[in-house]
């Protein structure tokens, strides 16, 4: 398992090698030798996994600083405003930079409280193949998908079938075994579920949300029936509607249900109960738990401040993962991306993935056609941004 570390490591600063700008490359070779002298198999993780969390961000300002200094040479004192505000405009690429640091935090804090080194290359994992997702949807997010009520009726029957023949715990049947890992299905695709169902909410999109809030009673799954009551909730706040109502009635049918039944499950080391553990470790790891859980809601946050036509979207977003995070807090259930399980942390990713490519303010000025000098500053981060490859 220890060569598998030290390899895992290896490529790891491969792949930050490939990325990084050429006036950078000195930084590259200056992680090779210092992977090269710790000796500890778990620290060279340790410190890889920070090398990856800083390479997103150094790639991202050093190409969009090469960017202004081809075509916005005169306008250096403005830039770093004009980049926080277009990164801050952009829900995904917020979202992804957020899931990023919350896995790293977690990652963190699993390795300083001796979690098995398994753990972290399933959590690891599940941040690659989610960052790949995230740029193979990059064109999906740009309008709303006209078939996103059949996406979302399509993915209520995983959660269906899970329920009928998932693998069973204390009588709950919520997980699929893939090989030697248990993930739990809802987790993964009901945020999915929302984000396309909140773009377009329809008929069909309605169907799949009934669907699912019956399959969630039926395994019977608390938090997640409440996590979709909490989306559908938000989502009601800004775009009722017929449909909307529906799904909202079913939702909140299926939690009454839940509360019901008993729930039983023991807490798992490293999964439930993370936010309260975290601090028996240390109280920087508690600190860092929680930044990450609380970065989870951030692309909602700032994108709803920020006004524009995708508001439910965003709306629903923050209320599912806004109710994954409390009920972490208040019961045995999976601590998100901070804590281990790789189902938090694709259905983050996949959820962002989905998210609109921008949000466009819709103040009083902006609604009239007229636009301020302020927002004009914003705009022109847009080109940089493209030549960087960010949207």
């Amino acid at each position: 398992m220890n060569g598998i570390i030290r390899r895992l490591a290896s490529r790891a600063l491969s792949m930050v090698s490939r990325a990084l700008p050429p006036h950078l490359s000195s930084w590259s070779r200056a992680m090779g030798s210092e992977l090269a002298e710790i000796p500890d198999d778990r620290a060279a993780l340790a410190f890889a996994v920070g090398c990856l969390r800083a390479t997103l961000t150094l790639v991202i300002a050093a190409r969009l600083r090469s960017a202004r200094d081809l075509l916005f040479p005169s306008a250096p004192l403005a830039w770093s405003s004009t980049t926080m505000n277009g990164i801050s405009a952009r829900p995904r690429l917020l979202g992804l930079i957020c899931g990023a640091g919350a896995v790293a935090s977690g990652l963190a804090y699993m390795l300083a409280a001796g979690a098995p080194s398994r753990y972290l290359l399933v959590n690891l994992a599940a941040l690659v193949i989610g960052a790949t997702a995230w740029l193979v949807l990059t064109r999906t997010a740009r309008a709303r998908p006209a078939w996103a009520g059949a996406a979302a009726l399509a993915l209520a029957l995983p959660i269906l079938l899970t329920a009928l023949f998932g693998v069973a715990a204390d009588g709950a049947w919520r997980w699929v075994s893939v090989g030697p890992i248990s993930l739990q299905v809802s987790l993964i695709v009901l945020p999915v579920m929302i984000v396309l169902y909140a773009r377009r909410p329809d008929a069909i999109g309605t169907i799949g949300m009934v669907v699912a809030a019956l399959a969630l009673a039926a395994q019977p799954d608390r938090a997640m029936a409440g996590v979709l009551l909490a989306a559908l909730v938000a989502l009601l706040c800004v775009a009722p509607s017929r449909h909307a109502i529906t799904a909202a009635v079913a939702a909140t049918l299926a939690f009454g249900w839940t509360l019901l039944k008993p729930d039983t499950l023991p807490a798992s080391p490293f999964v439930d109960q993370v936010f309260y553990t975290a601090f028996d470790v240390h109280p920087l790891a508690g600190l860092a738990v929680v930044i990450g859980a609380v970065a989870l809601v951030m692309p909602a946050v700032i994108g709803t401040l920020r006004g524009g036509g995708e508001r439910p979207a965003l709306l629903a977003f923050g209320g599912c993962w806004f109710g994954v995070v409390v009920a972490a807090a208040l019961d045995n259930h999976p601590t998100p991306l901070v804590g281990y399980g790789g189902s938090a942390v694709l259905g983050y990713l996949l959820s962002v993935a989905l998210l609109p490519n921008g949000v466009r303010g819709t103040s009083g000025a902006n609604a009239s056609g007229s636009q301020p000098v302020t927002d004009r500053s914003t705009d022109r981060s847009m080109p940089e941004l493209r030549v960087a490859g960010l949207i």
